[in-house]
C-alpha cells in the first residue's frame, strides 16, 4: 500500500468499523436513489461486457446521501482496487501526478470534494481523464522540458456538493453524471431496518418511523441517530425500541420531531422573538445566535429553507408561517408573512445588506 500522505487508506480505524459495516457493498443493497442506481448499473454492466474500464463518474448532491458509498460500490462491482483522496489535499499538479503515476490498470480513483482541487491540478486532470497521459514539466523558463508519462486506464469517480463550481471542461469529461436527492421517510426506514439488522437491534415499525422522520432526509444522519437511540436503550436496559423510547432518546439529544437541532431552533427563535420574524440580514442573525455567518448559512439555512421554515428575500431572512407554528408562537400583525399564507417569497442569494 502506498505511503503517500495525499491518499487515504481504505482500511477504517477501529472507531469507524461500525460505520464501515453499515455501508452497502453492492448496488443491490443500496437503498434509494433508484434512477441513479439503474443508470450506474447500466454503465458498469456495459463496461464489464466490453472488458474495459468504466467511464468516469461524477456524483453530486448534499452531504450524507451516499456518494462515497457509491464510489466504493463502483470499485467492488468492477472488481478493482480503490484509491481515495480529496480535492483539498491536491493543491499542486505534482500532488496529482504522484497519485496518477502510482495507479494500477483498472483502478478506481475516488476524489471527494473535487471542486476544491487547485486549478493547475484540474488542468492536468483533463489530459489524464481523456488520453490517460500527463506531461511532467522538468526545469523552469526557457530550459523547461515536458516529459510525457503514459498512465494505465483507470476510472475516476468524483464527488461534489457544489457541482456548479466545477469548470465546464472538467464536467464534460465525465461519462456519467448522477445527482443524489434527499430520501423520503419510507426510504430512510429501509436504511434503518438494514442498519438495525447489522447492529442486532430490536426496533418496531413505529420506532423506525420516529427515527426516520427526524433524520432530515439523510441516511448518514439516520444511522447516527439510530446509534444514539441504541446507546440510550443500552444504558436504560431496554430490549425493544419503540416510538416512545426513540422519541425520549432523541429529545435528550435535542433533535425535535422535524429533525431540527439546537442551532436550527436558535436561528428560528432569534428570528421570531428578537426580530419580529424579519427581514434581518444574515450576519446580524448569526451574531444573535452566537455563531459564525458561514455556519448559519451552510449548516442551518439549507434545511430550514427546504422545510419551508425560513425564507430568503432581497431585504434579508424572514420566518415563514411554519416556523411560527413549530415554535408555538403567534406572529405580530406587522409580520411580512401571516399564517395561512402558502406562497413563499422569492429566494435570492444575497439576503440583505450584511449577507
Amino acid at each position: 500500500m502506498s505511503e503517500n500522505p495525499l491518499v487515504a487508506s481504505t482500511s477504517e480505524p477501529e472507531e469507524r468499523v461500525l460505520e464501515a459495516a453499515l455501508r452497502p457493498k453492492n448496488l443491490h443493497d443500496f437503498v434509494g436513489q433508484q434512477r441513479v442506481r439503474e443508470q450506474l448499473s447500466l454503465v458498469l454492466e456495459a463496461a464489464r461486457i466490453r472488458e474495459r474500464t468504466s467511464d468516469h463518474v461524477l456524483l453530486s448532491g448534499p452531504p450524507g446521501l451516499g456518494k462515497t458509498t457509491l464510489a466504493m460500490i463502483v470499485a467492488a462491482e468492477m472488481n478493482a482496487p480503490l484509491r481515495i483522496s480529496s480535492g483539498p489535499a491536491i493543491q499542486h499538479a505534482g500532488d496529482l501526478a504522484a497519485i496518477l503515476s502510482s495507479l494500477s490498470e483498472g483502478e478506481v480513483l475516488f476524489l471527494d470534494e473535487i471542486h476544491r482541487m487547485s486549478r493547475p491540478a484540474e488542468e492536468m486532470l483533463y489530459m489524464a481523464m481523456e488520453d490517460f497521459r500527463v506531461d511532467i514539466v522538468v526545469g523552469k523558463g526557457a530550459g523547461a522540458t515536458a516529459i510525457p508519462l503514459e498512465l494505465p486506464p483507470f476510472t475516476l469517480v468524483g464527488a461534489t456538493t457544489r457541482a456548479g463550481l466545477l469548470p465546464g471542461p472538467l464536467r464534460d469529461r465525465f461519462g456519467f453524471t448522477g445527482h443524489l436527492e434527499f430520501y423520503s421517510i419510507s426510504e430512510l426506514e429501509l436504511v434503518l431496518r438494514r442498519s438495525a439488522m447489522l447492529m442486532d437491534l430490536k426496533v418496531n415499525s413505529a420506532g423506525f418511523t420516529e427515527v426516520a422522520s427526524r433524520s432530515r432526509g439523510t441516511p448518514r444522519i439516520a444511522n447516527r441517530l439510530l446509534r444514539r437511540v441504541r446507546d440510550w436503550a443500552l444504558v436504560h436496559q431496554k430490549e425493544q425500541i419503540d416510538a416512545q423510547l426513540a422519541s425520549r432518546a432523541l429529545d435528550m439529544y435535542e433533535v425535535d420531531t422535524r429533525g431540527l437541532d439546537r442551532l436550527d431552533r436558535a436561528v428560528l427563535q432569534a428570528l421570531c422573538t428578537k426580530f419580529g420574524g424579519g427581514p434581518v440580514g444574515l450576519s446580524t442573525l448569526a451574531i444573535a445566535v452566537g455563531e459564525e455567518t458561514e455556519t448559519v448559512e451552510t449548516v442551518a439555512e439549507p434545511f430550514l429553507v427546504r422545510e419551508g421554515l425560513l425564507g430568503r428575500t432581497p431585504r434579508g431572512r424572514i420566518a415563514m408561517p411554519e416556523a411560527w407554528a413549530h415554535l408555538g408562537l403567534t406572529p405580530p400583525e406587522t409580520s411580512p408573512i401571516q399564517p395561512g399564507t402558502r406562497q413563499a417569497p422569492p429566494s435570492f442569494g444575497g439576503g440583505g445588506e450584511d449577507g
